[in-house]
């Protein structure tokens, strides 16, 4: 796929006959199921006291490059791609092994355009990875790594990835196709239904486990409240939390079809916009997901409680972020969606 001229010369050379000259790329020595690294770095220098470290990692030839003038070195080339991609939140390190890698100096949720991606890997001779989009990421996790298949490409290649990337920002008020959005705090609204609980039958299994998960991103669940299985009573409840102002409001159990689950139909009848009542996902697919009054409302079925990833679990960090969540967002859950099998 390479399209343009090449000038950039590799010369071949026995490593006996190195000693002296300075090595076209960083060279990987495998001690399998010990160590994988660098060994040498693009530049030095071999000395005599190399051979024998070369030979044993079965080099006995070496490449030296007399590099073009509108050509790049893989590392040259990698470092200028991530700086294309490199911005608020995501720094870059030094290359590696022909690589450089970009980490969060944050934490946060990462949202990835695919479509610059795609475009990018589509150019021939680079390559761009980068983790899942929508994954959770820790302060100083890595996202993305980029790199040049061969030692050198052509300088217009990276100049066109430049250009794609400054594409996207000058759609996109400067932002970076990776970005790293941080976790809003939320002020939560917890509503527990079920005659079972509301009567004191049976101890609250929910509320903790909600509690852990949303604190988990630095939010609270400021006040919780159990109702029987009345359709009126739940909308009532709901109607309350709005108007104590919570950021997203949360109505657990209830969300089968059985005739005794009220759930899902008090939380239309409280005016919610239902965005979607089931979800692509196991577990997970009884979840409903709407927004009353622009606040967030999630409808949650009884797997939260016992599963630990389910489909509330892809959509809170996306809420607390500051997405909107969409009909189209919940239709791609299906995609990888079968989690126990």
């Amino acid at each position: 796929m390479n399209e343009y001229p090449m000038t950039t010369k590799l010369i071949e050379v026995r490593v006996e006959d190195a000693i002296g000259l300075r090595l076209a790329h960083d060279l990987t020595q495998i001690v399998p199921g010990h160590f994988k690294g660098r060994l040498f770095k693009k530049g030095h220098v071999i000395k005599e006291a190399d051979i024998p470290m070369l030979l044993d990692i079965g080099k006995e030839h070496i490449y030296i490059m007399q590099l073009g003038k509108e050509e790049l070195h893989e590392d040259d080339a990698a470092q200028r791609m991530a700086a294309a991609l490199a911005g608020e939140g995501i720094v870059q390190n030094e290359p590696h092994e022909g690589k450089v890698s970009l980490h969060s100096d944050r934490s946060g949720l990462i949202e990835i355009d695919n479509n610059v991606i795609n475009a990018i890997n589509r150019l021939g001779d680079i390559a761009l990875a980068t983790v899942k989009p929508y994954t959770v990421i820790k302060a100083g996790q890595q996202l993305a790594a980029t790199r040049v298949i061969p030692l050198y490409v052509p300088t217009q290649k990276v100049v066109d990835v430049e250009r794609i990337v400054a594409d996207y920002r000058a759609e996109h008020d400067g932002q970076s196709p990776i970005q790293i959005k941080t976790f809003k705090k939320f002020r939560i609204g917890l509503l527990i239904t079920g005659g079972e609980v509301f009567s004191g039958r049976i101890v609250d299994k929910f509320g903790p486990v909600v509690r852990n998960k949303v604190a988990a991103f630095g939010s609270e669940v400021i006040e919780q409240r159990f109702v029987p299985d009345d359709r009126h009573t739940i909308v009532k409840e709901i109607h309350y939390l709005l108007e104590a102002g919570y950021d997203m409001i949360l109505v657990t159990g209830g969300m089968s079809v059985d005739p005794d689950d009220r759930t899902p139909g008090a939380i239309k009848d409280a005016g919610t916009d239902i965005i979607s009542y089931g979800t692509p996902m196991l577990p997970g697919s009884m979840l409903l997901m709407g927004y009353l009054d622009s606040v967030p409302i999630l409808g949650l079925p009884g797997c939260v409680m016992y599963d630990p990833y389910t489909s509330f679990d892809v959509l809170l960090p996306r809420i607390l972020a500051g997405d909107i969540i969409t009909r189209e967002d919940i239709v791609t859950m299906g995609c990888g969606g079968l989690i126990n099998g």
